[in-house]
């Protein structure tokens, strides 16, 4: 495995490999990017409930996430996560903003959510896990030969039903992330929603990484071994041939 952790969903294309050393810290980006993360939301919600200053705290905010950047830039870090981040916050502070409404700070993780379980919803609808489109992806790009690609994993029972099953998880994840959060918005609990979106946040993405893993471990593992051993075959009847 490389020195560098991927996080994320790609932290569970790792999932068969043969390795012991998965860590849920580095899965959702090690404790800097957890605060990285979690930071601009929190400042958000205190310092609005705290002046009531609509006009303040977005231009704190707004300071906050550059800081972020220019520290990666200046350690020279990598910039994609802090960048997307940025680009994130500035469409959240943008329409608070135009909207003279701090709760629109999050619509758009309403309309993220909903995007996510309407397709993952589909997904499951038509027997294709989302969950495993995008993990197989990550581990292996079918740059060609789609249909072969496509099958290796979907025609591996175990492998499929456990791509459901996250996948049916990761569709509950956003969908009571939605009926949690709606009704605070709808009745302009900006304190609670802050609070709602920070807990379901960060720590229900760190456990739905966790469980996923546990979940897809071992048929992965066992998945990825039959995959090499059909292949070293193919190579020693090609050679005596």
């Amino acid at each position: 495995m490389a020195d560098k952790k991927r996080t994320g969903l790609s932290a569970l294309a790792d999932a068969g490999a043969d390795s012991d050393d998965f860590s849920i810290i580095e899965a959702i980006g090690g404790p800097r990017g957890v605060v990285e993360s979690m930071l601009p939301g929190v400042v958000f919600v205190v310092l609005f409930v705290a002046t009531n200053n609509l006009n303040l705290t977005i231009a704190v905010s707004a300071v906050l996430a550059l800081i972020q950047v220019l520290a990666r830039l200046v350690q020279r870090q990598s910039l994609m996560g802090a960048l997307s981040g940025l680009v994130a916050v500035g469409i959240c502070l943008i329409w608070a903003w135009k909207s003279h409404e701090a709760r629109n700070y999050y619509m758009l993780g309403f309309l993220t959510n909903a995007v996510y379980a309407v397709l993952l919803s589909v997904s499951l609808a038509v027997r294709v896990p989302g969950l495993g489109l995008v993990v197989e992806f990550i581990r292996q790009m079918p740059t060609d030969r789609f249909a072969a690609w496509f099958h290796d994993w979907m025609d591996d029972r175990e492998l499929k039903r456990a791509y459901m099953v996250i996948t049916s998880l990761w569709t509950c994840l956003f969908a009571l992330r939605l009926l949690v959060q709606v009704p605070l918005y709808m009745t302009d609990h900006v304190a609670a929603l802050g609070v709602a979106r920070l807990l379901m946040g960060i720590p229900f993405w760190a456990l739905a990484i966790w469980v996923s893993y546990l979940i897809i471990a071992t048929p992965m593992h066992r998945h990825t071994n039959t995959y090499r051993r059909d292949g070293d075959a193919a190579e020693r009847q090609q050679e005596h041939e």
